[in-house]
């Protein structure tokens, strides 16, 4: 069994266990952790936003045929299926979290699944968050961004070789390319990730790139190499640059 097999079938596992709690639950109201326990109690606890915050999707920053050689057929079924889904999944996932949370008898396991799930999920919503974020420009970077990743690499196009190669590394399976800044190594690096939630410990985004299927199969296929030129044709310096580190 693959691990997003096993991670499905946990989710599934958790899920069926927290309705099946629920229903006991609300079976009896006078159970310390009851549908009416739950709701007299969430009345009276004080604001709780790691526990209860919902996230509303962002819109995208560009119309989503306005990019050159990236459909508005594969943009707008990315934001709204991919991303879209993902900002779904979280809320959900959280609410299951916040319910988990009151009932003394949920085995820590199968709360730690939820957990688990948690992270994919929002890192998934954040990274895609960002990708979006960083396109619809002309591709073209400012001469003081050039200068930056010189500064980092050797030369501009030393950065982009190395994050083209990892791109392509990663076509026809799953992950993103990350250009951070992780401020313990005071470096600007790029970043190989297998899935949402494989970021190096307190790296920051800078430029972010979906190599996902759902992000270039509609138009490309299997040909990930277009995908890659399409994405760096559309890159949003002006974005990328107030990502940057200030010194």
């Amino acid at each position: 069994m693959n691990p997003t097999s096993r991670r499905d079938l946990l989710f599934a596992a958790g899920t069926f266990s927290l309705a099946m709690t629920s229903a006991a639950l609300a079976a009896d109201p006078a159970r310390p952790g009851s549908a009416a326990a739950l709701v007299i109690a969430t009345e009276a606890a004080p604001a709780a936003p790691a526990l209860d915050h919902r996230h509303v999707p962002q819109k995208l920053p560009f119309k989503a045929d306005a990019l050159s050689g990236l459909s508005g057929k594969l943009v707008q079924s990315h934001w709204e299926n991919n991303y879209g889904g993902a900002v779904k999944a979280l809320n959900l996932v959280r609410g299951q979290l916040r319910a988990a949370l009151q009932d003394a008898d949920l085995p820590p396991y199968l709360y730690d699944e939820l957990k688990r799930e948690q992270l994919m999920r929002t890192g998934s919503v954040v990274l895609h968050e960002l990708y979006f974020g960083n396109l619809g420009g002309d591709g073209k970077p400012a001469a003081a961004t050039r200068t930056r990743l010189a500064s980092a690499f050797g030369s501009y196009d030393t950065w982009e070789t190395e994050f083209r190669r990892i791109a392509l590394g990663l076509a026809g399976g799953s992950g993103w390319v990350v250009l951070g800044y992780n401020p313990q190594l005071r470096l600007l690096e790029n970043y190989w990730m297998s899935d949402h939630a494989t970021a190096p410990a307190g790296v920051a985004p800078v430029l972010v790139m979906d190599m996902y299927e759902h992000s270039y199969q509609m138009d490309y296929g299997a040909a990930a190499g277009k995908y890659v030129d399409a994405f760096f044709a559309n890159i949003q310096w002006d974005a990328v640059e107030a990502r940057m580190p200030r010194a």
